[in-house]
């Protein structure tokens, strides 16, 4: 028992003690509360489970999982559809990784999404990297455009909606060192107010 226990039972009356207690399980769960609203700061998700909706303008972003990605992978390779040879060469040190990213509009008129190339990654040292953007083939692709009114991105009963992450990706080029220095940091702009940003910590 340590001096703090010690000393708290003896001078706290009994009733205090519980309500302590009672006190501290709910602070603890609540750490572990899922979709949280964030605006600016960071949130580590565990493999999408708990990724915050980040509201940036009219729009809510949720980021459903993050993850490198192995091009001799079946399901990872159809990720990577409609690359260019260039495009598909990956540098000394690169890995691919990809973000799977959900956009809900809950409002009653359309909105502009963010753009693709908006959406850097940065790790702890300021590396900063931006997506590679895919071919209008590749049914997986985040692209830039409007969200209807009560809608989102993906739309439902799409490739994208229906597959294993539920996601529409954004793929990029990361230098192995980089997932040494993590976390890696998703930057998300208000393509109409710059001023209004949020971010969010990924998983590797």
């Amino acid at each position: 028992m340590s001096l703090m226990s010690i000393v708290s039972s003896r001078l706290l009356p009994k009733p205090i003690l519980a309500l302590l207690a009672v006190a501290a399980v709910l602070g603890l769960s609540a750490c572990g509360d899922s979709h949280t609203k964030v605006n600016g700061g960071t949130y580590a998700g565990e493999s999408g489970a708990n990724a915050p909706y980040l509201d940036v303008g009219p729009l809510v972003y949720e980021v459903q999982l993050s993850r490198q990605l192995n091009p001799y992978d079946t399901e990872d390779s159809a990720y990577l559809e409609g690359l260019t040879p260039v495009q598909r060469r990956l540098g000394p040190g690169e890995e691919w990784f990809g973000v799977f990213m959900q956009v809900y509009n809950n409002g009653d008129t359309s909105q502009l999404a963010a753009s693709p190339v908006s959406m850097r990654i940065t790790d702890t040292q300021g590396t900063v990297y931006r997506p590679t953007i895919l071919a209008s083939t590749n049914p997986f692709a985040f692209r830039a455009g409007f969200v209807p009114a009560h809608g989102r991105l993906p739309e439902l009963n799409t490739v994208a909606a229906n597959g294993a992450t539920q996601g529409s990706l954004l793929l990029y080029k990361v230098k192995l060192v980089s997932l040494d220095n993590r976390p890696l940091t998703l930057h998300l702009v208000d393509p109409l107010d710059p001023s209004k940003t949020a971010s969010a910590e990924l998983d590797v």
